[in-house]
Order: structure tokens, then C-alpha cells, then sequence
């Protein structure tokens, strides 16, 4: 078959699609580090620390474990998940429906296989929701957002998506991201309270992804399942806030009115994945059961990406760059709006075009708003702020109390790559 030909047997809804933006610029990165260049790498949303030791001997002892386990994950592993839920976000958690899969990217894909209905998606939003939409044959519709609402939804630019189809009762999932990846903010208890009251009068299914709810930078988060129990899938997993992102362990919480889902879900990955790696849920276990140990950890990490959020912030408003300060989670929104006329001056007019620029003028690698469902003409960038040594700054936090503030100069001595990138964005932008 001659390479013409091939495309005419490709499936429609994948014609065009690239690896997802995030992977992509992990690659590039490391292939420009190969060819011996400095990069400050902050395109991929990896979290910079260690997997706990504790979580970490947990797996060497479960090595040997070799056998398929339950579909919906190991039943002792679904009873901690759904305890540390009843915990820590006040759902009425049950191990019969819970689910765990291979990272909550497969789960959310599979959700989507198995829901027939159209998919609410804020703007921004992760770079894998809409790529999943279209490789299963989903309507999606976006619900704009801008910096003046701090790029979040609200009720009414919910009710007004909505209504862009005139039919009260037609299926529909809101896919909702808190603290945010692409901008690091979160929603606030009024604010949740007052979408879960248009999510219950349109019956909505919310998949509530909150990944970084662990890494809430005051340790306050707070989910929207509270207040919509009945409609609200919530998903987590080990990426973020334990730093096991390669372990590819995520999980969904359903409430029992959306087990008939559940079941679904798991007579999907029955027929896929099988399940989940046995040794890796058995150590997960011990991710799921907080003690003393990890709570240091959370409290020692989510202090780190606090500060450095700060320092770098600050740095960016000072080169002129909009951007608001993040609640959780290790990333920042860029807006170089007001910038546009030097940009446009330099031939940069796209996000896209801003991006590739600062890669290849200032080595710096950061990801264009378009990845995010913005316009490509909107100057805006996601930056994961992630390219320093994890190890290394959890070691010297753990040095100062935690009721005392990091020294001034911790991100200096700690983060310093970080603080380089920053550095070398604001000299970008502001050059004629």
C-alpha cells in the first residue's frame, strides 16, 4: 500500500491529530537538550517531586503481586479511595462506585464512549478533552471565559451555552477543572454552589476533574460534589499531588444515582484495558490512606509551589504580561495583550507564533492559549512552572517548620531554573 492510499482507511475522526501539545513539547525539549541547548522546560504539567518513600516501599513490597485484578479496580484500594473522599470532600463515597483506571485521561475517555450526549467544555481547558470528543464523534461546546473573570465560567455564561441549542432536556456533560490546568485557579464555595444550582435544573452530568485538588496552595480545596452530590462524578488521581504521573493511576467517585454510568464504564474497560497494574494499586493504597508522613509532604509541597508562584508572578506583571496569581496546582495563564503592537512589530500575531519565538529566541518552552481552546489570535500561553529539583526543595523545606515563612531567598537556592525562565521571558518581551 503506497503512502497516498493509506489516509483513505483512516478513521475521519482522527485525520489531522497530532500527539496531544503537552507531549509534544516534552519531546522537543528534549531533543534540543540532546543537540546540547539550555531549554527551560515548561510545557509538560509533570509534578517536580519524588513519589513518596512511604507510597514508594509500598510498591517493592507489592512487586510480586501478578495477578488481573477487579475491572473496577482492587476492592480494598476502592474502599480507601472512598473513604479518603468522604474525608476529605464530604461525598457520600462508596467502594461500589469507585472506579480505577489506567490515569484519569483513560477514564475520561471511556466516560465519553460510553456517554451519548453533548459535552460542555470551559474555555480554557485541558489540551486532551476536545482531541477526545472528536476521536469519539462528541458535539462539544465551549463556554467562554476571559481574564476579567479570572478565565472562569460562571452561571450565566453556562445558562447562555445552553441555550445556544433550544432543548432543555438533551444530554449533556460539563467537564469541569479546578484548580484549573491551563490557569491554576480554582472556584470558590459561592461560586460552586451557584453552577451546581443551574447544573441541577438542566440535569447535568458534571465530571468534576479535580486532579489538583490536593495541591491547592492553602490546602482549602474544596469540591463542587458537595453541593451537586447527585449529578457529580469526581475525578483524581496519583499525577499531581503524589508525583506518580508515570504510575498512570487515576480514579472516578460516582454517586449511586449514575452507578447504571459506572457500570458501563467498567463494561468498557473490560473489553480494553482489563485492569488496572496490580502492583501499583496495592502501593496506591498507601497514597490514599493520608498519615502524618504525606500530609508533611502536601503541606511542604503546596507551600514550595506557593512561593515560587509569587516570585514568578511577580516577575511577569513587571515585563508587562497580564496574569492572574494561582490558587493550586503548578501553573500560570500568560496574557500578552498588552504587548500585542511590539509583537506585532516583530511578526508575532498568533499564540502559536509567540510560542515558537520565545522557544527558539530565548529557549524557553511554553505551550500557545490555542492548545487550550482560545483563539489563535489571543496572545495567551500556559507555562508549568515545574523545571527545578523537586528532591531538593521538598529536602530544604523540611528544614523550616512549616509555621514559619520560606526565606526570602529559597526559589534562589532552590527553584533557580525556574526563576532563570522567568527572567528570560520578561527580557523577551520586552525587547523592540
Amino acid at each position: 500500500m503506497s503512502d497516498s492510499t493509506v489516509p483513505v482507511s483512516l478513521n475521519l475522526n482522527i485525520r489531522g491529530m497530532g500527539l496531544s501539545a503537552t507531549l509534544a513539547i516534552k519531546s522537543r525539549c528534549k531533543a534540543l537538550a540532546a543537540e546540547g541547548k539550555n531549554v527551560i522546560d515548561f510545557g509538560l504539567g509533570q509534578s517536580p517531586f519524588p513519589v513518596p518513600d512511604t507510597v514508594v516501599e509500598a510498591l517493592r513490597v507489592a512487586a510480586p503481586e501478578k495477578d488481573y485484578l477487579d475491572v473496577k479496580g482492587l476492592p480494598q484500594l476502592r474502599e480507601t479511595i472512598a473513604e479518603f473522599h468522604r474525608k476529605t470532600d464530604q461525598l457520600e463515597a462508596t467502594a461500589d462506585n469507585v472506579i480505577v483506571g489506567p490515569g484519569s485521561k483513560e477514564l475520561m475517555f471511556i466516560l465519553q464512549v460510553a456517554f451519548y450526549g453533548e459535552i460542555l467544555l470551559p474555555s480554557p481547558c485541558w489540551v486532551s478533552y476536545i482531541p477526545q470528543s472528536r476521536i469519539i464523534g462528541r458535539n462539544h461546546h465551549l463556554i467562554d471565559s476571559s481574564f476579567e473573570t479570572d478565565w472562569k465560567i460562571t452561571p450565566e455564561s453556562l445558562r447562555a451555552t445552553i441555550a445556544e441549542v433550544n432543548d432543555d432536556d438533551r444530554p449533556r456533560l460539563l467537564i469541569l477543572n479546578y484548580p484549573s490546568n491551563p490557569t491554576g485557579l480554582t472556584y470558590s464555595e459561592d461560586e460552586l454552589c451557584a453552577l451546581a444550582e443551574v447544573a441541577r435544573k438542566y440535569r447535568l452530568i458534571v465530571l468534576s476533574d479535580e486532579i489538583y485538588g490536593q495541591v491547592n496552595h492553602t490546602g482549602n480545596h474544596v469540591s463542587i460534589g458537595r453541593y451537586y452530590p447527585e449529578g457529580t462524578i469526581v475525578s483524581s488521581g496519583l499525577s499531581k499531588w503524589c508525583g506518580a504521573g508515570g504510575w498512570r493511576l487515576g480514579t472516578f467517585v460516582f454517586p449511586p444515582q449514575l452507578r447504571w454510568l459506572c457500570n458501563s464504564m467498567a463494561a468498557i474497560a473490560s473489553e480494553t484495558y482489563t485492569s488496572v497494574c496490580a502492583p501499583i494499586q496495592y502501593a496506591a493504597i498507601h497514597a490514599f490512606r493520608p498519615d502524618v508522613f504525606i500530609e508533611r509532604y502536601l503541606w511542604h509541597s503546596r507551600r514550595i509551589l506557593k512561593v515560587l508562584a509569587e516570585r514568578s508572578v511577580k516577575i511577569l506583571r513587571d515585563a508587562g504580561i497580564r496574569l492572574p496569581m494561582p490558587d493550586g496546582g503548578f501553573y500560570l495563564f500568560l496574557d500578552f495583550t498588552s504587548l500585542r503592537e511590539r509583537l506585532e512589530r516583530r511578526g508575532i500575531r498568533t499564540s502559536a507564533a509567540l510560542c515558537e519565538a520565545l522557544l527558539n529566541e530565548a529557549g524557553v518552552a511554553i505551550l500557545p492559549g490555542s492548545s487550550f481552546a482560545r483563539h489563535s489570535s489571543e496572545l495567551t500561553a500556559r507555562l508549568s512552572y515545574v523545571d527545578f529539583d523537586g528532591a531538593r526543595a521538598l529536602s530544604a523545606s523540611e528544614t523550616i517548620p512549616l509555621d514559619e515563612p520560606l526565606p526570602a531567598d529559597f526559589c534562589e537556592h532552590n527553584c533557580e531554573r525556574v526563576l532563570d525562565g522567568m527572567g528570560r521571558i520578561a527580557e523577551w518581551a520586552g525587547r523592540e
